[in-house]
């Protein structure tokens, strides 16, 4: 159950990219499809959703959405430059004109000095323009991780509209 503020921002989100003929992607990792999940819980995101990719495994990032295998073993899955290349590809391989991206640690266990509890490494791509990259470590438990992790994706692809 998503929380109601949630599905509020998930609304006025749609509505926005709605009044501007924007159809989005997602390629989701740490949030396992929460992203997505949140617009189709509203009634008509089909019109502004085009598709989702959960790309939980390593594989998957590179066979659903083309992260080159490399760039995975030099940065990490939970990296900037892996975040890019999946909002790139989701892109790529989908009818949307912004596609958003997460990858990150949401814990409780799995998490090093270097890639904390609670990092998550966002990307944005939109067509004709740079690819967009954040990295954030939020706090709290996994499910707050998440829910944060959710609303910053909400708030990257309002700044892009």
């Amino acid at each position: 159950m998503l929380p109601s503020a949630t599905l509020t921002d998930a609304e006025t989100l749609l509505a926005e990219c709605r009044s501007k003929g924007i159809r989005l992607a997602t390629a989701e990792s740490c949030t396992g499809g929460l992203i997505a999940a949140a617009l189709t819980a509203i009634a008509g995101s089909s019109d502004v959703l085009d598709r989702g990719f959960v790309t939980y495994s390593n594989q998957a990032k590179h066979e659903m959405v083309g992260v080159p295998m490399p760039l995975i073993e030099a940065h990490g899955a939970v990296s900037e430059e892996v975040a890019r290349a999946m909002a790139e590809g989701a892109l790529a391989r989908s009818q949307a004109g912004i596609a958003v991206s997460v990858t990150g640690v949401a814990g409780p266990g799995g998490g090093s000095v270097d890639k904390p509890v609670g990092l998550v490494c966002f990307g944005l791509a939109r067509a004709g323009a740079a690819v967009l990259s954040e990295r954030y470590v939020f706090p709290g438990d996994r499910s707050a991780i998440r829910a944060a992790t959710v609303a910053h994706a909400f708030t990257m692809i309002r700044a892009a509209l």
